[in-house]
């Protein structure tokens, strides 16, 4: 059964930092595309960044590009997101995803699995 954990939200204020972490159970983590997306108020989904744990660079949104950094811990099956310079536009549900044949365009939301998501709220 796959279960995927996030935690690491929280509250900050503008110009903050947080890191997320995504701990995944019931995954082949080595060779899986590892997601993380974002819901905001009366917004829609929409891809952050996407890894592929088997090899290969993080891709990531226009809007976090530069301020957010995705790593991965295949020793822990965990992926990381550093996010820095969070704006109030920032807040939102983040939530990470699994798939288990390959990356796609880091706004395709077809994934197989969905954790819970946790919430990050920036202040200005």
């Amino acid at each position: 059964q796959v279960q995927l954990v996030e935690s690491g939200g929280g509250s900050v204020q503008l110009g903050g930092s947080l890191r997320l972490s995504c701990a995944a159970s019931g995954v082949a983590f080595a060779s899986a595309c590892m997601g993380w997306f974002r819901q905001g108020p009366r917004q829609g989904r929409e891809g952050v960044a996407n890894i592929y744990t088997g090899g290969g660079s993080p891709n990531y949104a226009d809007s976090v590009r530069g301020r957010f950094t995705l790593s991965q811990d295949n020793a822990k099956n965990t992926v990381y997101l550093q996010m820095n310079n969070l704006s109030p536009a920032d807040t939102a549900m983040y939530y990470c995803a699994v798939r288990h044949n390959g990356c796609r365009d880091v706004s395709d939301l077809r994934y197989d699995e969905w954790g819970q998501g946790t919430q990050v709220t920036v202040s200005s």
